[in-house]
């Protein structure tokens, strides 16, 4: 199931991207009411509404809008015929002013002016400045832009379209379903992130994190919900807000690619070119928010070739991830392809490469919507290895410790493991001390490598012999030391039985003796105290002829 919705998302996105590249203009007939073709005229002492609606003037339909450069202009509909209340609404853009003409079949004319406050008043979701106009009797014959201090960056008069107030309102509708939808998957995001990172203090979380709370700000002042929340914001500081948000959170992405990848990716120049460009992305979005108003066609140009020099730093990183065999490389690109893509696209757009369209201006909402369902597993599967990588590191720091707590012939611990695990013991402790008999005849017998076997037999019956909580260790050449709490203490005659009823390397005969004695066994004077004991015990046992075992008693011998 979500396979396959993941797959219409992309089909749609890849149907969406080819109209734009193939028809621009085509791009948006999904957009809610009727285009309106339109054609320019660069504003002229003497030129005024009544002499330009009676069309004593030369208007331009052809040439693209962009090409007529900056500067005030007239922008004159093609014959209409509509009646009923309407909307007229077109994509908000950077400019001074803009005076609406209608004019009706009667000789009506009706005018609105908005200058950049009052264009905030009149933004719908989307971003589009949409003007009421009233149910007259004529019908509306002919619509008349008077256009101020317009950069032309993309357009003069971008997409006019006239609505009915029922489309106006369900294509609102939808747009706020759009919109509260990207809303809720980033708070979520946001909150699933920051509550992961709580626990596990992974640096490219928080990354993500600013990521996320950026494009959240982007789509709340994009979709035009900012003026909605201000209205006296002037359209302009709007649009200045959307590049601010957009460039902290195209750095914030860089940031999450380098703390997501591992280090040696982006270590060298690769690092330097990253960082490079984020500091150039950060330079030109303070000085297009410091200065926009000043020249915004420079430093709008200087934004786009920022954003153009974050884009052509991508394929490099990835192929260097390639070429270092990155373990996320495959998850990073899967989520990411579709968010680079169209970003491209729109870097595309602002340098006119290709037309502009209301999808294209809102792609970021969809492509990071993608993007964040698909990144949220990449942050799973990167949580998953690290977390691999945690739990390998533990167990190889646990092998570590068991290696230098064990003896490594026998596996039983090694004197030092068992001094420090055997002094403190509560309660009353027996000691044994179990020594193999002539030894050193065993190894003259069968060779050192047969002498380790019988060290090794002779531990592993040992712990046969042991209940699971006793300490058992090796603790000379073959020399072993057993510590059982006194009222669980094992029969030393039954270890002996055990030894002699096995089977030794080249059916050689081998035998032990053992020396006991009980005490305490809080510190390590009791200790001291207690091997001298046991010892003696041993002492006695191989004088007596081995194969055998002797006891003491500590208090006998404190005693004596």
């Amino acid at each position: 199931m979500h396979r396959g919705l993941f797959s219409n998302i992309l089909a749609v996105l890849i149907a969406a991207i080819a109209v734009m590249i193939a028809h621009p203009a085509q791009a948006q007939i999904n957009v809610v009411g009727d285009p309106v073709s339109i054609c320019i005229a660069r504003a002229k002492p003497g030129m005024t509404p009544a002499t330009l609606l009676a069309g004593q003037a030369q208007f331009d339909c052809s040439s693209r809008q962009t090409s007529l450069g900056p500067g005030d202009f007239w922008v004159r509909s093609a014959p209409l015929s509509r009646t009923g209340p309407l909307r007229i609404r077109s994509m908000s853009v950077w400019q001074k002013r803009v005076s609406l003409y209608a004019q009706y079949a009667d000789g009506t004319v009706l005018a609105n002016t908005l200058d950049d406050h009052a264009a905030s008043r009149h933004i719908a979701l989307g971003a589009i400045i949409e003007q009421a106009l009233p149910a007259r009797p004529a019908p509306l014959v002919r619509l008349l832009w008077h256009v101020e201090g317009s950069p032309n960056m993309r357009a003069i008069l971008r997409d006019p379209r006239i609505a009915t107030p029922d489309e106006s309102e369900r294509f609102n509708l939808a747009m706020s379903a759009v919109y509260a939808a990207f809303a809720g998957l980033c708070i979520a995001l946001l909150c699933y992130n920051f509550a992961v990172w709580t626990a596990l203090r992974h640096r490219f979380q928080l990354a993500y994190c600013a990521m996320v709370a950026g494009l959240l700000l982007y789509a709340f002042s994009t979709s035009g919900a900012l003026a909605w929340a201000w209205p006296s914001i002037a359209n302009t500081d709007r649009i200045r807000v959307n590049y601010l948000t957009l460039g902290l959170s195209s750095i914030a992405a860089f940031a999450f690619a380098r703390a997501f990848f591992e280090p040696r990716v982006f270590a060298g120049r690769f690092g330097r070119i990253a960082a490079g460009a984020s500091i150039s992305m950060l330079g030109a979005t303070l000085a297009y928010v410091l200065f926009a108003q000043y020249n915004v066609h420079l430093f709008d140009t200087l934004y786009c070739w920022a954003f153009v020099g974050q884009i052509a730093v991508i394929p490099p990183i990835l192929w260097r991830a390639w070429t270092m065999r990155s373990n996320y490389l495959w998850m990073f690109a899967v989520a990411w392809a579709a968010p680079i893509g169209l970003a491209s696209l729109r870097v595309a757009n602002s340098i006119n490469l290709i037309g502009s369209s209301f999808w294209l201006d809102n792609s970021t909402i969809l492509s990071m919507s993608l993007e964040a369902l698909l990144s949220s597993i990449a942050i799973a599967y990167r949580v998953r290895l690290l977390s691999a990588e945690r739990d390998a590191a533990r167990e190889g720091e646990i092998a570590a410790r068991l290696l230098a707590d064990t003896d490594p012939l026998t596996g039983l611990l090694n004197r030092r493991a068992f001094l420090q695990q055997a002094i403190g013991r509560a309660g009353e402790q027996t000691l044994m001390i179990a020594d193999l008999d002539h030894f050193k005849r065993v190894n003259e017998t069968i060779g050192h490598d047969g002498g380790d076997e019988v060290l090794r037999v002779f531990a592993r019956t040992l712990r046969q012999s042991l209940p699971s909580d006793a300490l058992v260790a090796r603790i000379g050449g073959e020399e072993f030391a057993i510590v059982t709490p006194s009222a669980f203490a094992v029969e030393p005659g039954e270890i002996l039985a055990r030894l002699r009823a096995g089977r030794m390397p080249y059916d050689v005969s081998v035998t032990a003796s053992i020396g006991t004695c009980s005490g305490p066994l809080l510190r390590e004077t009791d200790w001291k105290a207690l091997y001298a004991c046991a010892d003696r015990a041993l002492f006695e046992a191989k004088s007596a002829g081995r194969d055998r075992a002797r006891g003491r008693d500590l208090r006998d011998r404190l005693a004596a």
